[in-house]
């Protein structure tokens, strides 16, 4: 039996892998790094590259051990990627950096049904972060899981340009998207089109998946990156969303019948450095253990009251560096298998 089967971002949890902390950076400058990531400082040798503090590294490995332990105590099985040494140089015919963390297992692979998808990051510091998950998805195929890989890219300077506006800086040359651009609602699968996911790559990955799924690419929702800080799918029925991204223009069709929570203003739980590497609406990055019960920051307590109003029970644990690493709950754990079946939800 396949060990990967996943329809939807709600059914009960049964298998997670939750993302590490160790040897984590900031890769060294590139035009991609810039571009998608902080074209905002102005100038490429702003960059702040090299190690993350130790303090932050202390303080993220502690939470991510918290959460390991929760997870586990409530009988789902917690899966860790393998230590990478960061610092090594990674290379092609184009271009020449370094690595960046396994922190956020949500941006490399997707789990779509019985099958797991390595995705074509956009980030060159990130081409060979699947390495770090070799063993499982070796263990996964010979469960009968199915695994593909899509295209490498090449992410030669062409494919990035920081002068234009958010949302245009990575050009449609070549499929290329990261996998927390995606959320799975059963036969609909939603893509956001962004920075950190193009327009081939939303065509792939109809073409990869076939006719029982339905890819719906989302424009002008969030420019920037990921989607899972705009919307929060939490059962079926009910979803949460940015005020600030997302409008009755822009919402995704399948969705409109749906019940929304607005997410109220989130406490700004702070960050290291001169510049956080993303915005307060971290705060609403979930993790649904089960319809009912999600993982949530507990310094949100605006967000979790409103999420009790609606049925929606709390674990509350934080990820204290949320805003300096640039990911929450939904990002730092990728969902392996969930109790439940491929349905429709419109």
């Amino acid at each position: 039996m396949s060990l990967v089967d996943v329809h939807n971002e709600w059914d009960p949890l049964e298998e997670v892998v939750i993302g590490s902390i160790e040897g984590a950076q900031v890769p060294r400058p590139g035009e991609d790094l810039f571009a998608v990531e902080y074209a905002d400082h102005g100038s490429m040798d702003r960059i702040p590259s090299g190690p993350i503090p130790r303090q932050v590294l202390e303080e993220t490995r502690d939470d991510l051990e918290l959460l390991c332990a929760e997870l586990t105590d409530r009988g789902i099985k917690v899966r860790r990627p393998q230590n990478t040494d960061h610092s090594a140089t990674i290379a092609t015919p184009d271009w020449q950096t370094d690595g960046f963390y396994n922190y956020c297992p949500r941006d490399v692979l997707l789990t779509v049904g019985d099958t797991v998808i390595e995705t074509p990051m956009v980030l060159r510091s990130r081409f060979l972060e699947p390495f770090a998950y070799k063993d499982m998805l070796i263990e996964f195929f010979s469960s009968g899981s199915k695994w593909i890989s899509a295209p490498k890219p090449r992410l030669g300077d062409g494919m990035f340009d920081a002068g234009r506006q958010p949302g245009s800086r990575l050009l449609d040359i070549e499929p290329a998207f990261d996998a927390a651009n995606i959320l799975r609602f059963g036969t609909d699968i939603l893509y956001l089109v962004s920075d950190s996911g193009n327009e081939k790559g939303w065509r792939w990955l109809q073409a990869a998946l076939g006719d029982t799924y339905t890819v719906h690419p989302c424009r002008d929702l969030y420019a920037s990156t990921h989607v899972d800080s705009t919307i929060v799918p939490l059962r079926p029925g009910l979803v949460l969303l940015n005020p600030e991204r997302v409008n009755d223009k822009n919402m995704p069709d399948f969705l409109r019948g749906w019940d929304k929570i607005w997410c109220p203003e989130l406490v700004d739980t702070g960050f290291v450095g001169e510049r956080p590497y993303c915005s307060t609406w971290i705060g609403m990055n979930l993790l649904v253990l089960k319809p009912g019960l999600v993982v949530a920051d507990k310094r949100q307590p605006n967000l979790m009251r409103m999420l009790e109003k609606h049925g929606v029970d709390v674990l509350p644990l934080s990820l204290t560096h949320a805003r300096t690493l640039g990911g929450s709950f939904h990002c730092v754990s990728l969902d392996i298998r969930r109790t439940g079946t491929l349905e429709t939800y419109r």
